[in-house]
């Protein structure tokens, strides 16, 4: 991640309230430096919670492919297949 905004941390300390108006608004990340580096990220609540729903679908996506790799699957007409016996069976009850 590159933020596109790179700050000292005094300009953190000081400006504290104009930050957070303006990653509200802008939603872009802050990068704050300290004796010249990198040191943190600052970003607005709803761009962390999208970050890490974004996170956890590509973990989803990473078992899903392991499972693959190592042959943990079912063919989807077999699948399906099941399904449908489910449903006609509690159709029954």
């Amino acid at each position: 991640m590159k933020p596109s905004q790179v700050r000292p941390i005094s300009y953190l300390k000081r400006d504290a309230a104009a930050i957070v108006k303006e990653l509200s608004e802008t939603r872009e990340p802050l990068l704050i430096t300290q004796n010249g580096e990198a040191k943190l990220v600052v970003q607005d609540a709803q761009s962390y919670e999208d970050l890490q729903q974004t996170v956890a679908l590509l973990k989803i996506l990473a078992l899903g492919q392991r499972d693959i790799q190592a042959g943990n699957y079912r063919n989807i007409d077999d699948f399906f297949a099941e399904l449908d016996a489910e449903d006609e069976a509690e159709d029954k009850e």
